[in-house]
């Protein structure tokens, strides 16, 4: 079975700590991944777009149009450049005794820095449906904002849900493992 980077080390972390936080295997993993990705496509897109052409109905109904393929680009971001890198990145910052919630963050701050710096660009291109430069020449204008937005709602909002939603399927097994 072939395993990404970030399942190893959410795996491995559950080994070390018994955590019920993190994904067990592949398909808790695939899990995890929807609830964090649907969430945050769903919070950030909107407020994204929003900030930049204000906060009417229809700049909302427009971004909803978009929203299936921006959630197929971050599922494909996270599981083929962002989990990779990452993966790497967080053992070197954090050290075996180091917590769940210093690991966490650091994976939350390597993710975010790289989908955003990825989705600052690619996701216009995906809104006006055209490749063009000017998210290049615009992107240290939008970038800070668009990190600043993703940071806050994956550490508030989508992170803590797809782990309380993991820690309550665990519960789920154990009490289902223990009635058997």
């Amino acid at each position: 079975m072939i395993r990404l980077p970030s399942e190893i080390l959410d795996m491995e972390m559950t080994a070390m700590h018994g955590e019920t936080r993190v994904p067990h295997n592949g398909k808790e993993f695939v899990l995890f991944l929807a609830i964090i990705s649907i969430i945050s496509v769903n919070t950030i897109a909107p407020l994204i777009m929003g900030f930049e052409f204000g906060f009417r109905k229809e700049i909302y109904l427009q971004t909803l149009q978009i929203l299936p393929f921006v959630w197929i680009c971050v599922v494909l971001l996270v599981t083929l450049v962002a989990n990779p890198i990452v993966s790497k990145l967080v053992p070197k910052f954090v050290q075996p005794t180091d917590g769940f919630n210093a690991r966490v963050l650091f994976t939350i701050l390597f993710s975010v820095t790289i989908l955003s710096i990825l989705l600052t660009i690619i996701g216009p291109w995906i809104g006006m449906r055209e490749i063009s430069m000017e998210p290049i020449r615009t992107f240290f204008h939008h970038w800070p904002r668009n990190f600043f937005i993703a940071f806050w709602v994956e550490l508030l909002l989508a992170q803590p849900i797809a782990r309380f939603a993991m820690k309550k399927l665990h519960a789920y097994q154990a009490s289902k493992s223990v009635q058997a």
